[in-house]
């Protein structure tokens, strides 16, 4: 008896301890940018032409910045740009030659989670690097975040050419260390209020998706953002609802919800939408919510740097983002 109390003691002190560990962790920041370093543009998911990439290439130049074009460019294999080998091997070259200082998804669509586990983050982990994009990188963004390294939630590259003048901008100030903050027009839904921790999150269906594996990331301490596209509103409701079942909400600090982007509905309407769902959803909390944010599926994706510390401070005016 005495043994077992012993050992349920020392189980109880060392949960303890993770949980405080993991709420108290220090993010690792990889290396900002300076001109010449190198970039590497590569697709994790959906095939995409280089021609496509002349935009993105020319802007990455105008900030001073060389470009590699990964292998997977020009790839077909079906949707995908080319096979999961190939792509799982076209980013383990980048995560793992010095010379290269960012990653920058060139196009979404699905695969990224066909490859996560192909993928070795040894050298990784010892030499971070920026892994830029959104959509689907979500999955790169959640995994990475478990490893305590901040990725940038951003434009991809195949977006350069229709994306607003302060996308651009906010992908060059969070590539190179510049201070990032963002004000915004205060949104009549938002549930207004102050909160500060490490902002986290990215595709609400991406992380629905990912649930259950080493992919999974934890909301608790943390504010989430969360964004999405061309999804039925029925299901925006099975997500959230999920989420909310398995407890991810409990202990969150804030919630910021970029676009909610050409939903659908059915033939017989399901009466709100998606921005409706979420306030019902998460109308028994008490933490901040913050609709309308600038992110997503949108022309005007402003980055998100995903693990570094937020200040919010919504009311009835505007919404202050300030990145520490």
């Amino acid at each position: 008896m005495k043994g077992l109390k012993f050992l349920l003691l020392v189980t109880f002190f060392f949960g303890c301890f993770s949980l405080k560990t993991q709420a108290q962790r220090k993010m690792i920041t990889p290396e900002y940018l300076k001109k010449g370093d190198t970039v590497a543009i590569l697709a994790t998911a959906r095939k995409i032409d280089e021609s496509t990439l002349e935009p993105a290439k020319a802007l990455l130049e105008s900030w001073g910045l060389h470009v590699v074009i990964g292998r997977s460019i020009g790839k077909e294999e079906n949707q995908l740009a080319g096979p999961d080998w190939l792509r799982a091997t076209d980013f383990q070259d980048m995560i793992d030659n010095p010379s290269i200082k960012a990653i920058w998804a060139a196009k979404g669509g699905y695969g990224t989670v066909r490859i996560i586990d192909r993928i070795d983050f040894t050298k990784f982990r010892m030499n971070p690097k920026w892994v830029v994009g959104f959509s689907d990188v979500t999955v790169l963004h959640s995994h990475i975040n478990n490893m305590g390294i901040e990725t940038l939630h951003a434009m991809m590259a195949v977006s350069a050419k229709s994306a607003t003048p302060e996308a651009k901008e906010s992908l060059r100030r969070s590539l190179f260390g510049e201070p990032l903050q963002y004000t915004i027009a205060a949104n009549k839904q938002n549930r207004n209020g102050k909160a500060r921790g490490e902002i986290v999150g990215g595709n609400l269906s991406v992380l629905y998706s990912i649930m259950g594996s080493k992919s999974q990331i934890d909301f608790k301490g943390k504010i989430l953002f969360i964004e999405d596209l061309d999804e039925y509103l029925y299901h925006i409701d099975r997500m959230m609802m999920n989420l909310k079942r398995n407890g991810w909400f409990e202990g969150v600090k804030a919630v910021v919800v970029g676009g909610m982007t050409e939903m659908n509905d059915n033939d017989i309407p399901w009466g709100k939408d998606a921005q409706e769902i979420i306030q019902d959803i998460l109308k028994d909390y008490k933490f901040p919510i913050i609709y309308g944010f600038p992110a997503g599926h949108i022309k005007d994706n402003r980055a998100i740097i995903l693990g570094k510390t937020v200040s919010i401070d919504a009311n009835s005016n505007e919404v202050k983002i300030t990145f520490e």
